[in-house]
């Protein structure tokens, strides 16, 4: 009966005939054992239908396929050595698969007929994988005490309790990492080799794991490389510093820091050249020297870094150069500082000298000259209108100047007093100086009042 069916099915898989097509969503479908698995599947027709038969089978390879069930319809005919594991619900065509095992993988075949003014056919297939869930994987380090730069080797391997169909994958610093002459994978890719090891392959390890159906990435860890020391070098903080060369002033204390890029860090010693000699003077990253303490301008010092587990070292020459440079710039400054203020201190007092003649000189005149007008009598301001020209006094008052005319014979002139009071303004003596007639005028005004 089967067989029937089968060769029934085997004439019309070449495909949808007219009217009639079946569609699935993935030809491939990854289901985890112990959970239930759906296969979906539609199909759809344009010609009138009286019976519609769908029809589920199950091969594995090298094998003939097996009847699983089958309906006309809505009626449902299942094989009964699977009548509890597959379950169809017509006109759906779908597949459930509930629990899924490992014996499930396999390929699945459905067919639909349709039966009308003829018959119509059309089928898919789906293959169906199963798989254990990825459970997070594991990585370990030898040797775990770590390894010399350059001396030794180190395996790192991904170990994981579950999941089947694995895929490993390592990564540093979250990249994958690729076959180079230091690294290489075991065939399943799940051990990685470095050999040898250098400070460069310092980083953050991780080992990702995938299967189809889920993946897992392990803790990151860091493989402990011993190296260096590198880049030694010595630095300070007060002082002038050129090549090898610091150079500190008389009465400074500068303090030198010794840095070099080790692992595990390394092993600081201060040595100081001498008269020939060297001796160690103090162990440890920092050194500090006081100027005033040290009995020769000029002093050698090296600094060494040693690994006490790769057994490496190295050292640096530096010389200190104590100056009274500093101390001379100081007693300069304190000197500058006097003549400076003098200069500052006489600049301001002829600034405000000046300032106060020039408002006094703007200010005084006229005010003793106020004073004195408000004192006189109105006599005067009449005398002085009447010989002045001007209507107000204020106008005469200013500086004059007196000349003397000499007489051309050199006779002497006489005084002023021996000239008649009736000769006074006409008889005038031409040798008499404009100051003897501007007196003359009030006396004879005097004399006169007519």
């Amino acid at each position: 009966m089967w067989l029937t069916v089968f060769t029934a099915f085997l004439s019309f898989a070449a495909g949808a005939c007219s009217g009639l097509k079946v569609t699935v969503p993935s030809h491939t479908v990854h289901g985890i054992r112990g959970q239930a698995l759906y296969l979906p599947v539609h199909y759809g027709f344009h010609t009138p239908a009286s019976d519609i038969q769908i029809i589920w089978l199950f091969e594995r390879p090298h094998t003939m396929p097996k009847y699983l069930l089958g309906s006309v319809n809505k009626s449902v005919v299942p094989d009964l050595e699977y009548q509890h594991k597959f379950t169809m619900m017509p006109p759906n065509a779908s597949l459930l698969i509930n629990p899924l095992q490992f014996t499930d993988e396999g390929n699945y075949i459905v067919k639909v007929n349709i039966q009308g003014n003829g018959t119509l056919s059309a089928s898919q297939k789906i293959q169906v994988t199963v798989d254990d869930p990825v459970k997070k994987p594991v990585v370990q380090t030898h040797p775990s005490s770590g390894a010399v730069e350059y001396v030794g080797n180190m395996t790192l391997t991904c170990q994981v309790e579950g999941g089947t169909r694995l895929i490993y994958q390592w990564l540093k610093n979250g990249r994958p990492v690729h076959t180079s002459s230091t690294y290489s994978f075991s065939p399943q890719n799940n051990t990685l080799h470095i050999a040898p090891v250098t400070k460069e392959d310092i980083g953050n390890y991780s080992c990702l794991v995938k299967n189809p159906v889920s993946e897992m990435e392990s803790n990151i860890i860091m493989p402990i490389i011993y190296y260096g020391p590198y880049g030694l070098q010595v630095n300070s903080d007060k002082g002038l510093k050129v090549g090898g060369v610091f150079t500190v002033d008389l009465g400074e204390a500068i303090l030198f820091d010794c840095s070099a890029d080790s692992y595990p860090p390394n092993i600081y010693s201060w040595i100081q050249r001498a008269d020939n000699t060297t001796y160690v003077i103090k162990h440890g990253p920092r050194l500090e020297v006081a100027s005033e303490e040290v009995a020769q301008k000029t002093t050698d010092y090296v600094c060494c870094a040693y690994n006490n587990i790769t057994g490496r070292q190295d050292e640096t020459r530096f010389t200190v150069i104590i100056t009274s440079i500093g101390l001379e710039k100081l007693a300069q400054k304190g000197k500058s500082l006097s003549p400076l203020a003098c200069i500052t201190g006489i600049s301001l007092f002829l600034i405000v000298s000046m300032c106060l003649l020039f408002l006094w000189k703007k200010y005084q005149p006229h005010k003793v000259i106020k004073q004195k007008l408000e004192g006189r009598p109105e006599t005067e301001y009449r005398k002085a209108q009447t010989f002045s020209g001007h209507e107000d006094a204020l106008d005469d008052f200013g500086i004059y100047e007196f000349v003397a005319f000499p007489d051309a014979s050199g006779v002497p002139r006489m005084p002023s007093r021996s000239v008649p009071a009736s000769e006074g303004v006409a008889g005038q003596d031409r040798h008499s100086t404009i100051y003897e007639v501007i007196q003359h005028i009030p006396a004879q005004q005097q004399d006169h009042p007519e």
